[in-house]
């Protein structure tokens, strides 16, 4: 029996090495690989005309995101931030010690705070954060374990 696990999860980035930096070193991804591929067989695989790509990949305890960065064809700009509401990838969360920090050190590093709103849930408090490049991104430190509480 075949087994289906998630692989990874791609991000375009406009600028590689401003996104490794946000995630590896603001964030707390470690990067595992880069990727260079380039010529016909890229660009029907990837669709895009000039397929020359750059890709690093950044693990978080089981997961694991592709920078996807396109020297030769480049990027199209989002709508940014990405409405919740839009068919598709929505955001990623990400589980902090304190938030309030790493709001910071987003902010520091090029992304930002979304509506400087505070979810406080008295076990829990989140916030919406952007990368450089726009994508949404949910801060949530966790004042306590909800799977290691017990089920009634």
């Amino acid at each position: 029996m075949n087994e289906h696990r998630l692989s990874h999860i791609g991000i375009c980035v406009s600028d590689l090495e401003r996104s490794v930096h946000f995630y590896r070193d603001l964030l707390g991804f470690q990067e595992v690989s880069r990727l260079e591929i380039e010529g016909p067989v890229t660009e029907r695989l990837l669709d895009i005309s000039g397929g020359s790509l750059q890709a690093v990949y950044l693990k978080m305890g089981g997961t694991v995101i592709e920078l996807l960065y396109y020297p030769v064809a480049g990027h199209e700009p989002a709508e940014t931030p990405r409405a919740m509401n839009k068919l598709g990838l929505t955001h990623i969360s990400i589980n902090v010690a304190d938030l309030d920090v790493v709001v910071t050190a987003v902010e520091q590093g090029g992304g930002q705070q979304l509506n400087h709103t505070l979810i406080d849930t008295g076990g829990s408090k989140a916030m919406f954060v952007t990368d450089p490049d726009g994508m949404r991104i949910e801060l949530v430190q966790a004042m306590f374990n909800p799977d290691a509480q017990q089920r009634s």
